[in-house]
């Protein structure tokens, strides 16, 4: 190439490395690079190091002056030179040398014409695949970062051409990653700048794609098709980024994300908000999860005025994640996953009840139909997370739910004081079935443990209430909680069954702890069914889940003491059905009939009594042939058709609590036990709007100490009951009533409001009555048996019990022989 000079100064020559650039172009751009003259320039570039900056400089240069004169042949030929001058030389001058090859990489992005800008892409891609021996401390990429995300969103006419430069700018993106990702001294990619231009593209890209599933967390060899699509290269990078997240930085991945749901509205078609985050759950680290869920937690609580639509969506992605998420992985604060979910389910109750709600715009009149949908979402991921939490933080979620619940009288039902009762019933059915997804599949070896009274007590109130509905999901729960061998679906339907091998029952030997649990709670089970089976309102579905109830604890957590009172429970229920005092309608009274004699015919083949099994036999056989609308077949079906009465229930076709008690007490039961007829203690905890509140436990307590204090200590002589007495205590009992109520409250009111000594004092004076007690108890106990010669005296004139030796002691002549 000649060299231009002045007339006044003579020419001078070219540096060698000029000459060396120079050279490798061909005088035809159509001929390529020469590639001799490049190795030329290789090995200078490789022996003189110091040289590298100014030849890229040269061939910066140049190519800016190629690009200006359109010869675009010599720009292809001055980049590949770039291209294998970058790879060849790795010396430490070559961040300088790296400069000159940005700054030409950017005016090619930086044309119009799209192959230039592919170019200048595919040249940068190689570049970021290029592990560096020096690091830079100068170097920004903010440039390529926004300009590949132009690219990205690029809307060129012709189809084929814009899919290559959108490519071209998913590729990009992917080479500013990884080249900025793990070099601390580069500008940080994760920062919010960075993160809302590189997410929302990637979506832009991943959402323009026909498919609807994500693939799986580790994808198989794609076609060469699929590769080319930008929809396939996209997801490729967007796991790349998301795989390379720390700790620190999910949040700043996720919340672009969130944001480009929300801005396009994405969040109501669920189905590409779910594929985003199963591509999001499936690449983070694993233990990084729960940073995703309290994520979308937070985000649905910022929702909580959008449409229920939105919120279903963002309901619906986190029900995804959850299932995706590791045991456990919902991290520290459960509770405080659990507390939004159910927040939202109070808050959706609320809204479908007012019909309308003040929203970010104005009010929005509310649609009851979405508002239902979104509460069924929720039921459903509530149990999904539970089912990633082990037995222990299950039972504390139980536990939680329960404490949600609302209670009339207790604490409020709802945050809007205008829902009303039909607002607490809601409330309560909602939780309830979410209790039913939390408790499904729950299983526990210790039972004592997983279920505390604070639990179970007021379960158990809520089987009392008058709603239907509410004791069915309240029978769902114990059957999950008692079924711990997948028994359960053996008893769905209620029949006689002759032989219940055909059933496969999984029965173990009953464990301590469930022997304590039935001591401790057995009683308030029989109780509750009875009571279940008393209600007027009880149905088909009703019955069979209190048969199944029986035939659980049975197979589950019976033993010989468990066995007679669950006889003597189904002899109970023939004597309710059977009571003309109880107003049960006639189709009531015939499933009580078929619901004892279906459980009878099991419990007598669980025993093995061959003449229990011989009279509950009998007694089904003459059944069948005189009143089959006793027995299940004819009572739990589609179209039961009951007699019009019950009048003549008696005889063969009744149980005989006496011949029961013959045949099992001739096999080692109790009979004592058997003999006496069940009969169900009525208690405060049958009244639901009664159940124990903290200040009616503190009431109790006191009531128990002041019943015991020290003023109190001498006994009054017992009262003689007259018939004047039974009277006056019958005309004053409204009068007691009203002193009692006054009393408590009074109690409450001295430990709400007494200053903390007096209160100390209190019990104190408690603590020393009871160790008086001990002491008196320890004397008797300690000191040595009297002596038969009396006592002795004590040198300070006290008389001392003392045990002689037997040989000191004189007996009377008729005691020696």
């Amino acid at each position: 190439m000649t060299c231009f000079s002045s007339p006044n100064f003579p020419s001078l020559p070219l540096p060698r490395y000029k000459r060396l650039v120079d050279n490798i172009f061909p005088e035809d751009p159509e001929d390529g690079l020469v590639k001799a003259n490049m190795e030329k320039l290789t090995f200078y570039a490789l022996s003189a190091p110091e040289k590298l900056d100014r030849i890229g400089a040269y061939l910066s240069e140049r190519l800016s002056r190629d690009v200006a004169r359109h010869r675009y042949g010599y720009v292809c030929i001055a980049m590949e030179a770039l291209d294998q001058l970058l790879m060849a030389c790795h010396c430490q001058s070559i961040n300088l040398f790296v400069e000159s090859f940005l700054k030409m990489v950017r005016k090619l992005l930086e044309s119009d014409k799209p192959s230039l800008q592919i170019l200048g892409t595919n040249s940068f891609v190689k570049f970021a695949n290029i592990e560096e021996d020096t690091p830079s401390y100068h170097r920004s990429y903010d440039f390529f970062v926004s300009r590949f995300s132009e690219m990205c969103h690029s809307s060129y006419e012709d189809p084929d051409i814009r899919t290559k430069i959108r490519m071209a700018g998913i590729k990009g993106l992917q080479g500013v990653v990884r080249k900025t990702v793990n070099d601390e001294l580069q500008a940080n990619i994760w920062d919010p700048q960075h993160m809302d231009k590189i997410v929302p593209s990637l979506l832009f890209n991943l959402q323009s794609g026909v498919r609807t599933e994500s693939r799986s967390p580790s994808p198989l060899q794609a076609s060469e098709k699929e590769k080319e699509s930008p929809v396939e290269l996209t997801e490729r990078c967007f796991r790349e980024l998301l795989g390379r997240a720390a700790y620190g930085n999910i949040k700043n991945a996720v919340t672009p994300v969130l944001m480009h749901l929300d801005n396009h509205s994405l969040w109501e078609g669920k189905t590409f908000a779910v594929r985003c985050f199963k591509i999001i759950m499936y690449s983070i680290q694993s233990q990084h999860s729960h940073l995703v869920i309290q994520q979308l937690l937070g985000h649905l609580d910022a929702n909580s005025k959008n449409s229920a639509t939105v919120r279903a969506g963002i309901v619906e992605v986190l029900l995804e994640a959850a299932a995706i998420a590791a045991s456990g992985s919902v991290g520290p604060t459960v509770l405080e996953v659990f507390n939004t979910l159910l927040r939202q389910l109070r808050l959706s109750v609320d809204y479908e009840l007012t019909g309308s709600y003040d929203g970010n715009i104005g009010t929005k009149i509310i649609k009851a139909h979405e508002e239902r949908q979104l509460q069924e979402a929720v039921i459903r991921t509530i149990g999904s997370f539970a089912n990633t939490l082990p037995t222990y933080q299950r039972s504390e979620v139980m536990l939680f739910i329960m404490g949600k619940i609302p209670v009339p009288g207790i604490h409020p039902a709802l945050p809007s004081a205008g829902s009303g009762p039909e607002g607490t019933r809601m409330i309560q059915i909602m939780l309830l079935k979410s209790l039913v997804q939390v408790t499904a599949g729950f299983q526990t070896t210790n039972m004592l443990t997983a279920l505390p009274n604070s639990f179970l007590e007021p379960l158990l109130s809520f089987s009392l209430t008058e709603d239907p509905e509410i004791r069915l999901l309240v029978l769902q729960i114990l059957l999950s909680l008692i079924d711990r061998h997948d028994n359960m679906p053996k008893f769905t339907n209620i029949s006689i069954i002759s032989d219940i091998s055909v059933l496969k029952l999984k029965v173990d030997k009953c464990s301590r702890q469930d022997n304590l649990f039935m001591k401790k709670h057995g009683q308030q089970l029989y109780r509750h069914i009875y009571l279940g089976c008393k209600e007027q309102s009880s149905g088909r579905l009703h019955y069979e889940s209190l048969f199944a109830l029986l035939g659980l604890l049975s197979v589950e957590l019976a033993n010989e003491e468990v066995v007679v009172d669950l006889i003597r429970l189904a002899l109970a229920l023939q004597d309710l059905a059977l009571s003309t005092d109880e107003p049960l309608p006639v189709y009531n009274r015939c499933a009580v009939h078929a619901l004892a004699a279906a459980y009878l015919n099991l419990i007598c083949q669980l025993t093995t009594v061959p003449a229990f099994c011989q009279h509950i036999h009998e007694v089904i056989e003459v059944r069948q042939k005189e009143s089959p609308y006793l027995l299940p077949e004819d009572v739990f079906v589609d179209n039961p058709k009951p007699p019009s009465s019950l009048e003549k229930v008696e005889g063969d076709v009744l149980f005989l609590q006496s011949k029961i008690t013959e045949v099992l007490g001739g096999s080692g039961y109790n009979t004592d036990r058997l003999a006496t007829p069940y009969v169900p203690q009525y208690t405060d905890e049958d009244r639901l709007s009664k159940r124990k509140s903290i200040g009616e436990t503190i009431s109790l307590q006191v009531e128990v100490e002041s019943r015991n204090s020290p003023e109190k200590e001498e006994r009054t002589p017992a009262e003689e009951i007259t018939f004047e007495t039974l009277k006056n205590a019958i005309v004053d009992s409204v009068g007691m009533e009203e002193q009692e109520r006054e009393r408590r409250r009074q109690v409450v009111e001295k430990f709400q409001k007494a200053p903390f000594e007096e209160i100390a004092a209190h019990c104190g004076a408690r603590a020393t009555l009871l160790q008086s007690k001990l002491n008196q108890i320890f004397e008797i106990t300690i000191r040595p048996p009297p002596s038969p010669s009396g006592t002795i005296s004590s040198g300070y004139g006290q008389s001392q019990s003392r045990s002689i030796p037997i040989y000191e002691m004189k007996f009377p002549d008729l005691c020696v022989y």
